[in-house]
Formats: C-alpha cells, sequence, structure tokens
C-alpha cells in the first residue's frame, strides 16, 4: 500500500514573493526618509549660519554696512532641525502609538521651519535693531534693505524634513525596531545557589532543610 506524498502548496510562492516585495519596500522607504531627515536638518543649520538680509544705516555722515544672519533673523530653523534628527533617531527607538507620535513630531518639525523661514524671508527687524545700536539711535531703521535666497533654501530644508516625517506616518509600521534583547522585561533573574562549605555545619545544615544533599558536588 502506498501512501500519497504531499503536493507542494502552490499558494505559498505568491506569499513570499509578497513579503519580499514588502519588506524591500519597507528598506528603500526607511533609507529614503533618512535621507531627506538628515538632508533637510543639515540645510537648515547650514541656512541658519548664512546671510539673510543685508542693508546700512548712518554712522557719522557715512553709510555702515548691516547684515543680518538666519540665526539673527529666527532660531526656529536651527532649533527645529535639532528637533527633527532627534526624533528621526527616536522613530527606531519606539513602536507603535510610539513611533506614530515621534513621526508626527518630526513633520510638525518641518512644518515650524518652513513657517519660520517663510515669515523671517521678509524680516527686517533684526536689521533695525542693527541699525540702532550701530548709530545710538533707538529709532533708527535700515536703509538699502534686500534679502537674499538663504531663507527660502531653509523652505525647502522644512520640506525635506516634512516628507521624511510624512515618509514615516505612512510606512513607519513596516520598518524595523530597536532589538530588544537588551530591554530588561522586569522578571526576577534566578540566584546561583552557593555551595555549601564543608568546614561550615550551619551551611550543610541549611542545604538539608531545603532538600539538598551536601554530599554532592553542584
Amino acid at each position: 500500500m502506498t501512501s500519497a506524498l504531499p503536493t507542494p502548496r502552490t499558494e505559498d510562492a505568491p506569499q513570499a514573493a509578497a513579503s519580499r516585495t514588502a519588506r524591500g519596500g519597507g528598506r528603500r522607504s526607511l533609507a529614503a526618509a533618512l535621507l531627506l531627515g538628515a538632508a533637510g536638518a543639515a540645510l537648515a543649520l547650514l541656512a541658519s549660519r548664512q546671510s539673510w538680509a543685508h542693508g546700512s544705516t548712518a554712522v557719522a555722515g557715512g553709510d555702515f554696512p548691516l547684515t543680518a544672519k538666519g540665526s539673527d533673523v529666527t532660531g526656529v530653523p536651527a532649533a527645529l532641525a535639532i528637533v527633527g534628527l532627534a526624533a528621526l533617531v527616536a522613530v527606531f527607538a519606539v513602536r507603535r502609538a510610539g513611533r506614530v507620535l515621534v513621526s508626527a513630531l518630526l513633520a510638525l518639525s518641518g512644518v515650524g521651519i518652513v513657517v519660520a523661514a517663510l515669515l523671517g524671508a521678509s524680516d527686517r527687524a533684526a536689521l533695525d535693531d542693527k541699525a540702532a545700536t550701530a548709530s545710538g539711535d533707538a529709532a533708527a531703521e535700515v536703509a538699502g534693505l534686500s534679502h537674499t535666497g538663504w531663507p527660502y533654501a531653509a523652505v525647502a530644508a522644512g520640506v525635506l524634513i516634512l516628507a521624511a516625517g510624512l515618509l514615516a506616518l505612512v510606512r513607519g509600521s513596516a520598518w524595523p525596531a530597536m532589538s530588544g534583547r537588551y530591554e530588561r522585561d522586569g522578571a526576577p533573574r534566578p540566584r546561583a545557589r552557593r555551595a555549601p562549605d564543608p568546614d561550615r555545619p550551619e551551611d550543610l545544615w541549611k542545604a538539608i532543610d531545603r532538600g539538598e544533599d551536601p554530599t554532592q558536588a553542584p
């Protein structure tokens, strides 16, 4: 009597292919989010250190040139770039709801950079303050005001960080998380019993009370 051999399940192949495709898509989206977030943060920090506006003020009968860096206009882009970097790293340390919250923080950091940079693109308050300081006249205002393109570079940086946050919100559930092998579960660990000392009678009696044979080696 012969036994029928099990036939291979043909439906397993499409499932395996779909699983490989999902893993590949998760890795690609992860790499894209890392690239977008890191590039956006670096660009925002760079833009904050560049000149956003130029002008002049009258000092001792002559024109005194004035320059306002991004950090003089607003400190928001640089601060939110650091927050975005921290959120990008934290995405891998949390799971489920925590990952969603951190991804939302990453996206909001990008939005904040965009708004702050757009507001600073036409700002004159920073140069007015410099004009008042240089001239010694609190009512002095900057003359010949002009703006550079660096505020819009900061806007682009915010868009990159926003894209990274949205990608984390949409595809973050498929990304790997930090390994839990080093996490403590709070369960008490068994303590290794010390072999009774034959020269200490009290150790021998305690071992006998525990139901152990003190003559047996551990």
